[in-house]
């Protein structure tokens, strides 16, 4: 179904932004810069290009693991109008836990990577280590139910390899973000980073209420008129894009050099 496959890529991203802002992630944005890699004797481009490596693979992971799920969701034969108010639900639940409103408090699965393997291994390592483990996406914190919705969601589309997709896209964004300190080459200039980042904390939140809230709106709307599920998709797509076109050029912004 068209709308899971589109819900699921878009809360995917949206979750792994999202995910940037944990304890975790924020440590690599401190710990994974072009000024930590020569303090160490590594090259910063190596080191995060293995960190996007592991992360990409972790994602996969993440997603392979929920593609043996959609097959046995769909051995199951679940009609199209119960998937999709399952996914709706699912949605819905997601909102309310990012709120703050289903009795448990985001970060949830509390756990860091082990910042010891930056002393005692390679650049290659400990990128690829830690880019597994922050793109696998549940080893470490776990910063929005966003990241619960993407599996879900995954697993109702029913296919292997859409969910592999989901997974994938997951751990590419996660991977991506350590290329944000690449301007980190002083102290002044990783603090200003760090600035920079608490500035868009809010923004980055709300923008993934919004995104999973034009979850639960696709979804449910997609079960109600089954002719909508070829036009909503796009449509959900475009009215989340623009609303998070302000959000972009803000980080874009904030994030350019002074």
């Amino acid at each position: 179904m068209p709308v899971l496959v589109a819900m699921g890529l878009l809360v995917a991203i949206m979750a792994a932004v999202r995910s940037t802002w944990s304890p975790c992630g924020l440590s690599m944005l401190s710990s994974i810069t072009p000024l930590g890699e020569r303090g160490r004797g590594n090259r910063f481009r190596r080191t995060a290009a293995w960190f996007i490596v592991g992360a990409v693979t972790g994602g996969a992971t993440l997603g392979a693991a929920a593609g043996l799920l959609a097959r046995g969701w769909s051995v199951l034969g679940v009609p199209d109008r119960t998937t999709l108010a399952i996914g709706a639900l699912s949605a819905g639940l997601a909102v309310l836990g990012d709120l703050g409103l289903l009795g448990f408090r985001i970060p949830v699965l509390r756990r860091q990577v082990n910042e010891r393997w930056l002393d005692q291994f390679r650049g290659v390592i400990y990128g690829v280590g830690f880019g597994w483990q922050i793109g696998v996406g549940l080893a470490t914190y776990v910063m929005t139910t966003g990241v619960f919705l993407a599996i879900a969601l995954a697993v109702l589309n029913a296919r292997f390899f859409v969910a592999l997709a989901v997974g994938a896209t997951f751990g590419t964004v996660r991977g991506l973000a350590v290329l944000v300190s690449a301007r980190a080459t002083t102290p002044e200039a990783l603090r200003r980073l760090h600035r920079r980042m608490d500035q868009l904390s809010v923004p980055v939140r709300r923008a993934t209420l919004v995104v999973e809230a034009a979850a639960v709106v696709a979804l449910a709307a997609s079960w109600w008129t089954p002719s909508l599920l070829v036009v909503l998709p796009a449509g959900a797509v475009s009215v989340v894009g623009l609303r998070l076109v302000p959000v972009l050029r803000r980080r874009r912004g904030v994030l350019a050099p002074p």
